[in-house]
């Protein structure tokens, strides 16, 4: 029996001075071909960092906590754990489960310190880099309807927007004043999906959600409502869809009621409630759902409230220009900012 005790500390000795000396994984690494939970992320504010290479822009998730930034892919090198990449890879794959637990780690890590960033040091990318779909929902605020004399819809009113729109928080629009004059904002709550949805019920409809931003669906209104009708023209110019700076967690968020703002160089032009919602969040995504599909990482615009410049008597219309600074928020999902040029 003293010889097997003897004979078991020597081995525990030898493992502990393996592990010391580090030629022992570290028990928090994922083992290759190991399955991943799959799920949404909860309980998290993340953001697209951007950042210039060779190749381009390269995009990589942080997460804000009250350390700062995390650097996610810095944290899995240094905590040897799985992460998604950005956020696109957190939605489309649902990796959720992982991330959860890579934050709790570098939370708790000493080592992992390095990891946290100060936010004013970070660029921003837009929230979603490559959604498969980006639609969008006019005329769903009451008051917005009335404003601009429009009945009220019985059903959502649906167009679309491509990537190329893409923009991100402290970004630039350069307006295309070669072919449009007259550029509106319009504020408004961004919903981000995160599992396959197709023909759900508005009582499910909330479970698909991965969470919500701040948007702008910037508007060229000559060519919406002047060249016979064409919404998408007026509503696709390249980076016409500035979303961030921050994706919310669904779990955390009320989307049917939220305070919405906008602002024009310093000035309030919006200011509402998505209470005034004709069509709430439930029923936007499963009328959506029964005639397309969303994907993981889809983005639905869900519409702008009263106070665009469209809704003023035209001798009051005084459109937006280049040097104009313009600053969205939304409650808890925070203020998006950018500049026109």
């Amino acid at each position: 029996m003293k010889q097997n005790r003897r004979n078991f500390m020597k081995t525990t000795g030898a493992v502990c001075a393996l592990a010391t000396t580090s030629r022992l994984p570290a028990l928090a690494e994922t083992k290759p071909g190991a399955p991943q939970a799959r799920g949404m992320a909860r309980g998290l504010t993340v953001l697209n960092i951007s950042q210039k290479s060779g190749q381009g822009t390269e995009y990589r998730l942080g997460v804000k906590t009250e350390k700062g930034i995390l650097d996610v892919s810095e944290a899995a090198k240094i905590l040897h754990m799985h992460a998604p990449a950005t956020i696109d890879d957190l939605l489309q794959n649902e990796d959720g489960p992982s991330l959860n637990a890579l934050v709790e780690a570098a939370l708790k890590s000493a080592a992992a310190r390095k990891a946290f960033l100060k936010e004013e040091s970070i660029q921003y990318g837009p929230v979603v880099t490559r959604p498969e779909k980006i639609i969008c929902v006019g005329l769903n605020y009451r008051q917005h309807a009335i404003e601009i004399g429009s009945p009220i819809p019985k059903q959502p009113v649906l167009f679309n927007k491509f990537n190329t729109t893409l923009n991100h928080h402290n970004g630039t629009i350069k307006l295309p004043v070669d072919f449009a004059q007259k550029f509106d904002y319009e504020a408004e709550m961004v919903v981000v999906i995160g599992r396959e949805a197709k023909a759900v019920s508005e009582a499910d409809a909330l479970s698909y959600v991965a969470g919500y931003a701040t948007g702008n669906d910037f508007t060229a209104r000559d060519l919406q409502l002047e060249t016979g009708g064409q919404w998408m023209v007026g509503k696709t110019p390249d980076q016409f869809a500035p979303i961030g700076p921050y994706l919310v967690t669904a779990d955390q968020i009320d989307p049917d009621n939220l305070k919405v703002e906008c602002r024009v160089n310093g000035e309030t032009r919006q200011s509402s409630n998505t209470n005034d919602f004709i069509f709430s969040t439930r029923k936007m995504i499963s009328y959506i759902s029964r005639v397309i599909t969303l994907k993981p990482g889809d983005i639905i615009f869900t519409g702008t409230p009263q106070g665009v410049i469209q809704g003023k008597p035209k001798e009051q219309q005084v459109w937006l220009k280049p040097g104009d600074k313009i600053a969205c928020s939304l409650e808890k999902l925070g203020e998006l900012k950018f500049e026109l040029v």
